[in-house]
């Protein structure tokens, strides 16, 4: 009895914040669920109506009901294709900022704190002034509509190679001189020993690129001109008309797209904060 009256300070501050964070995925459900006069009434029906029929107009099995017409939206393709890129990326990410962060934390080199220093300024540089740098670069080696024009250009991360140097920093010296003993070198001791250890904050970075490439938009968009490339948050323009778009539908489709995401961040949130913890942000 005494801990719960303990935690209810807690609870009453952190539950309306987690209600708010979770308010537009259910807002989004609700809008999905609904139909397009609903959408428009105000004040807004804040609860289901359950019409179920508009995930499957979304997916092309039924017509749409605004405009009778059947979507045809080629959804298995788009999340191959986001797949694809969001594996391919984050395992490049994942081995850069291994060897990056080893690099940074544990090896002798003229200039690394100031080479850290750059790669940490990168975070200063807006993503939108490289948009025209990197297309020109990419138009020039042919890779435009491709995958590894999404896949390349974010195959190394500021926040893993900064995560794993912080962890690689906390590791104790005497696990390197025990390998210097048996021979080992830098690649074999990170081979054989630092990174089997690292398993909490490689898992965290995984994840947090794993979302943020199946959630990019506006560098799939630049760069792939045919569905046989282009991931599913690109897919959901097929939701926007000439004129118009239409919002349950898109909302259904939206859905679709993000429930995978929120299935692995739910099973995932221990490793999350487990890797983060482990990482110590020491240095």
């Amino acid at each position: 009895m005494r801990r719960t009256l303990d935690l209810l300070p807690r609870y009453l501050v952190l539950v309306p914040f987690a209600a708010l964070f979770a308010f537009p995925f259910y807002w989004m459900l609700v809008i999905s669920l609904g139909t397009l006069q609903s959408v428009f009434v105000f004040p807004p029906i804040l609860y289901p109506l359950w019409h179920w029929d508009n995930y499957l107009s979304a997916v092309g099995l039924l017509p749409d009901p605004a405009t009778g017409a059947t979507l045809h939206i080629p959804w298995v393709r788009y999340f191959i294709n986001t797949i694809i890129v969001a594996v391919g990326s984050t395992a490049l990410v994942l081995i850069t900022s291994t060897l990056g962060g080893y690099a940074f934390a544990s090896m002798p080199f003229p200039g690394k704190k100031f080479i850290f220093g750059l790669v940490l300024a990168i975070y200063m540089v807006p993503t939108e002034v490289t948009l025209v740098p990197n297309f020109i670069i990419l138009a020039k080696l042919g890779w435009i509509d491709s995958y590894q024009a999404q896949i390349v250009p974010f195959g190394a991360s500021v926040f893993g190679i900064f995560l794993m140097r912080q962890f690689f920093m906390g590791l104790p010296h005497d696990l390197w001189d025990a390998a210097q003993l048996d021979g080992a070198g830098h690649l074999r001791f990170l081979w054989a020993i630092a990174t089997p250890l690292a398993r909490p904050p490689l898992v965290t970075i995984a994840l947090f690129h794993f979302v943020g490439a199946w959630n990019s938009f506006l560098w799939p968009l630049i760069v792939t001109t045919s569905d046989n490339y282009r991931p599913v948050q690109v897919g959901l323009q097929a939701f926007s008309y000439a004129d118009a778009t239409n919002p349950v539908l898109h909302a259904a489709g939206s859905f679709i797209v993000t429930l995978p995401i929120l299935v692995i961040f739910l099973l995932a949130q221990r490793q999350i904060v487990g890797g983060i913890a482990a990482s110590g942000i020491r240095g």
